[in-house]
This record gives C-alpha cells, sequence and structure tokens, in this order.
C-alpha cells in the first residue's frame, strides 16, 4: 500500500483543479489610483509641492474673483473696470517677494525677530483702539499724519491692518516661548508664563474692534497648544475662559466696540440672535431688519449658482445686492458663478493647504518650526471656515475675509508671507533636506530661489553592551569585594595608578 501511493504520488497526471465553490479567491488587484496618489506623497519634496500648488492656485482664484466682483462696480464709479484688480495684484506681487524672502530665511532668523515683531505688531493694535476710542469719544478724526478707520490704520497714504500683523507675530512669538519651555509645559506655572498675559493683552486689542480676528487668533493658540502636546484639561480651561470673553466683547458692543460709536446698536449680538432664531426673508425685507439681509442676500445667491453657477463674471448679486461682495461675502459670488463645483475645488484647495502644513509640522525635527507650522495651519484654515460658515449660515457672521481669496493688501501680504515661512520648514524636512543635498539644484537657482537647509542632526545609536558584562547597566555601582577589576581593563595588567585609571 505505501509503494502504491508512492506511485500515485509521483504519476504524471495534471491534477484536477477543485470546484469553483471551494476554490479561494484570487486577491484583489491593487488600485493604481492608490498607489500612484501614495508614490507621490511619499516623495521626499511631497509638502513643499503641494503646499506652493495649493496656495498658487487659491491665490489666483482670488485674483480672477476679485476682478469679477468689482469690474461693474469699479466701472460705474470710475470708468475703469480693473482698478481693483490692478491694487491686488500689486498686492500679490508684493506678497510674492514676502513669500520668497521668508522661504529663505533659516528658523533662528524667526525665532530672532519673534520678539520685536511682537512688540511692533501691540504698538500698532495700541495706537488704532487709541485713535478709534478718541474719536468715539472727543471726535478726534487723527493725529498728525496717522488716522484710524474701524480696523485700519493710516499713516499718510499707506494704510495697514494691525490685526494681520499681529497674527503673524503670535506665530513666531507664541512658538518660540513654547519651543523653549519644553517639557516645563507639564506646570501651570510654566505654561502660562508669559504665554497667558500677552495672549490675553492681543486678544483684548483685537477683539474690543473685530471679534472674527480674535477667533482666528483663538484658533492659532489652540493649534499651537496642540501640537505642543498640552494636556486636554488646559483646552477645557481655556474654553471657559475663552467663551466668557467672548460673551464680554459681544457685550462690549453695546458701549461702541467693534462700530465707533456709542449710539449704535449691539450688531455682535443681533448678528448672534439672528444666527440662532433667523426670521423669514419676507419679514426682513418687510421689516427691514439689520443684520439679517447680508446672509440672506448670500444663500440666494447660492442658490442661484445651483451645482455648476450662471458663468464666470455673470453673477447678478454684485450689482449692488450683496453688499461686502468682493471682501467678506466672495464666496457667495464663487458659489454663483462657478456653482457647486467651484466652492468643491475651493474647500478641496484649503483641505490640501490643511494637509500640508499638518503634514510639515509632524515631518520636522525643530520643535520651533512644528509648532510654527501648527499655528499657520490652524490660522489659515480656521479663519477659511469661520468665513465660508458664516457666508453659508453655518456659523454665526463675524466678518472675516477669505485667505488669499477676499479684496485686501495687508491680509495677502501677511498670508504669502506665512505660507513662505511654511514653504521654508517644508524644504527643511529629514527627507526632502538630505535629497536636495544628494542632488544639489544649479547654483543660479539656490542664489535666485532659496539656499540648500540644513541636514538633519545625526542620531547616536545606542552602544551594544559587551558579552562579558551581561545585563547590568554600566551606570550601577561596581562590586565591593577587592577581586572586581576596574571597568575596562585587561586580565594580567596592573593598577599603574588613579590617573591612569582616569585616563582608561
Amino acid at each position: 500500500m505505501g509503494e502504491g501511493r508512492d506511485t500515485e504520488g509521483t504519476t504524471d497526471t495534471p491534477a484536477r483543479r477543485p470546484p469553483a465553490a471551494t476554490r479561494t479567491a484570487d486577491p484583489p488587484a491593487p488600485l493604481l489610483g492608490l498607489d500612484a496618489l501614495r508614490g507621490l506623497l511619499a516623495r521626499p519634496l511631497a509638502s513643499y509641492y503641494l503646499l506652493l500648488s495649493s496656495a498658487g492656485l487659491l491665490l489666483l482664484i482670488g485674483l480672477t474673483m476679485v476682478f469679477s466682483a468689482t469690474s461693474v462696480r469699479d466701472f460705474a464709479q470710475d470708468g475703469d473696470a480693473s482698478a481693483s484688480l490692478t491694487k491686488q495684484t500689486v498686492f500679490a506681487v508684493i506678497g510674492v517677494v514676502a513669500f520668497w524672502a521668508c522661504q529663505r530665511l533659516p528658523a533662528r532668523t524667526f525665532r530672532a525677530i519673534s520678539r520685536p515683531f511682537l512688540g511692533v505688531a501691540v504698538v500698532l493694535l495700541l495706537i488704532l483702539n487709541l485713535l478709534v476710542v478718541l474719536e468715539a469719544l472727543f471726535r478726534v478724526t487723527s493725529i498728525g499724519p496717522l488716522k484710524a478707520q474701524l480696523l485700519w490704520l493710516w499713516l499718510g497714504p499707506i494704510s495697514v491692518q494691525p490685526v494681520e500683523v499681529a497674527k503673524f507675530a503670535l506665530v513666531l512669538w507664541g512658538a518660540h516661548v513654547l519651543a523653549r519651555k519644553g517639557a516645563a509645559l507639564g506646570w501651570w506655572k510654566e505654561l502660562a508664563t508669559p504665554l497667558f498675559p500677552v495672549v490675553g493683552l492681543l486678544f483684548v486689542l483685537v477683539g474690543y474692534n473685530d471679534l472674527g480676528s480674535m477667533l482666528c487668533l483663538l484658533a492659532l493658540v489652540v493649534g499651537m497648544l496642540w501640537a505642543a502636546g498640552v494636556r486636554l484639561r488646559v483646552f477645557a480651561t481655556l474654553s471657559a475662559v475663552g467663551l466668557a470673553g467672548i460673551g464680554l466683547l459681544v457685550a462690549a458692543a453695546s458701549l461702541g466696540a467693534g462700530s465707533g460709536s456709542r449710539d449704535a446698536d449691539n450688531y455682535r449680538l443681533g448678528r448672534l440672535t439672528m444666527w440662532l432664531n433667523p426670521p423669514d426673508p419676507k419679514t426682513c425685507f418687510n421689516l427691514q431688519l439689520e443684520n439679517c439681509y447680508q446672509p440672506i442676500q448670500a444663500r440666494y445667491a447660492i442658490e442661484h449658482g445651483g451645482w455648476f453657477g450662471v458663468g464666470l463674471g455673470k453673477s447678478s448679486f454684485k450689482f449692488g445686492w450683496l453688499p461686502e461682495a468682493h471682501n467678506d461675502f466672495i464666496f457667495a459670488i464663487i458659489a454663483e458663478e462657478l456653482g457647486v463645483v467651484g466652492c468643491t475645488v475651493v474647500l478641496v484647495l484649503f483641505a490640501v493647504l490643511a494637509y500640508s502644513g499638518l503634514r510639515i509640522a509632524r515631518r520636522v525635527e525643530d520643535p520651533f518650526r512644528r509648532l510654527a507650522a501648527a499655528g499657520v495651519t490652524a490660522w489659515l484654515v480656521g479663519q477659511a471656515v469661520i468665513n465660508i460658515g458664516g457666508v453659508t449660515g453655518l456659523l454665526p457672521l463675524t466678518g472675516v475675509p477669505l485667505p488669499f481669496i477676499s479684496d485686501g493688501g495687508s491680509a495677502l501680504v501677511v498670508t504669502l508671507a506665512a505660507v513662505g515661512m511654511l514653504a521654508s520648514f517644508a524644504r527643511a524636512e529629514p527627507d526632502a533636506a538630505r535629497a536636495l543635498h544628494a542632488r544639489p539644484p544649479a547654483r543660479w537657482v539656490r542664489l535666485v530661489w532659496a539656499p540648500l537647509p540644513p541636514l538633519p542632526g545625526r542620531r547616536r545609536r545606542p552602544a551594544s553592551p559587551g558579552a562579558d558584562r551581561g545585563s547590568v547597566p554600566r551606570s550601577r555601582t561596581r562590586r565591593d569585594d577587592d577581586g572586581a577589576a576596574a571597568r575596562g581593563a585587561r586580565p594580567g595588567r596592573t593598577r599603574v595608578g588613579a590617573a591612569n585609571e582616569r585616563r582608561r
């Protein structure tokens, strides 16, 4: 019987395949699209190119939509349909130069300028609030060449929004302080000083006139604390304090905060009430209720656009029907002209920007770079969420611009400068730095565009213990017996003296 089994096992007849019901299923074919995407994301400079492509496309969309939203108004007022586009293009060029300059700077330069930059921002905010208070109380409109208009500070013909400077300054200074604290952030005293007093001062100076920008600062601080690994109880405490502060700033609008006049109604409370209990559109228009006209018109514009929009430049709500169509409510014009498809493209680009910033924060080794990247990402994405949520009615209306897209020079320049800093950090990722040093670009490219980033520090490998030492660590004390040999001593070698022992 054994021979029969051996003979049958060696026959050349082909084995029959089992029935289909009992055969194991073939492994599924790999998804080529996902594999290609993983391959692209695995490249060393993927973060850098994702950041540049998303920010660049958002900037181009912004210039296009600013021209579309302002061309009719500019032609009716001055006879030049491209006046706002020309001004925004000039600021975009200045912003690209700021991007280029920040991309070339190392991390130590950003840390060095963090304190003076924060001081400049605080001084500008103090001057702005002082001028606003003087105008509200004593009708003083200017002090020499300085003039304030709610959120804008004018120095002769030059205007600037101090809150935009404060956002970037808080990123640099906050990342520098948190990185210097290190593991000491586990203690409340180390976490509270000097971070909380300075952040509280900025919240008061910014929130008095601009509650929406204060919420952007809050998102920025939360992003940096999250990246620093602060405990959840700290976030709970900060949430309670933040809600109380927001309530006080909402109440302060009754005293003229944000409107510049003590006689004005509390528009912040009105916006919150309209969001919680929105009236019927007919009631809003017939009774001419405040704080409901803009949100309703924005929703009508979104509904008018439908899935594919009415066409680029063919919006009807920009003909004076939607106030601030070129600035705070430009997303409604995008929805009307480009439809759901255009809105999806904008949202996807912001999602790619968020992914790039968080990827940079996760991959860099320097704590300052990690915290600053998380802060900038939370700032830009949080501001976009606040703006889009207010336009669509998902969040209360606060009046913050949409990054890269809304009309405004100061915001665009500072935003591009922050993206330039992110680009510098993306090139400093360990894999990206090694790839750039392995195949460095041409010399003129390094001189014109960006220098090579520093190579990451080499990590020392732990020394393997000797075979004769066993599992006893080196830090343990030696045996007390007299026969124990000195560390590292060879058998048969006599002890010469204490100096020679130290040398060994």
